[in-house]
């Protein structure tokens, strides 16, 4: 729910820089996703077969989100460091 709503409102914003800044935003809730279904995959309450699938699935948008703000860097002298942090080059 978290990275949609994200994405939804960084769309909103208006400018390119707003919205990959909730790109970012939205690829941290996507890793606290990960690291629950990792948890409830530990504790026992998801089966390996379904852990690996919703896993693959988180992968895939935190995939895309990197493809999207690279796009979007690709507009302006934006840059994307390696811990994926959205920054202006002056």
């Amino acid at each position: 729910m978290s990275i949609g709503a994200n994405l939804a409102e960084g769309c909103g914003r208006g400018s390119d820089l707003d919205f990959a800044r909730f790109l970012q935003i939205a690829m941290g809730s996507a890793s606290e996703t990960e690291y629950h279904l990792l948890l409830v995959h530990d504790l026992g309450f998801l089966s390996d077969e379904r852990y690996e699938e919703l896993n693959e699935k988180i992968q895939e948008i935190k995939r895309m989100s990197v493809s999207l703000i690279t796009k979007l860097r690709s507009k302006s002298s934006w840059k994307i460091s390696e811990d994926e942090t959205v920054y202006i080059e002056s």
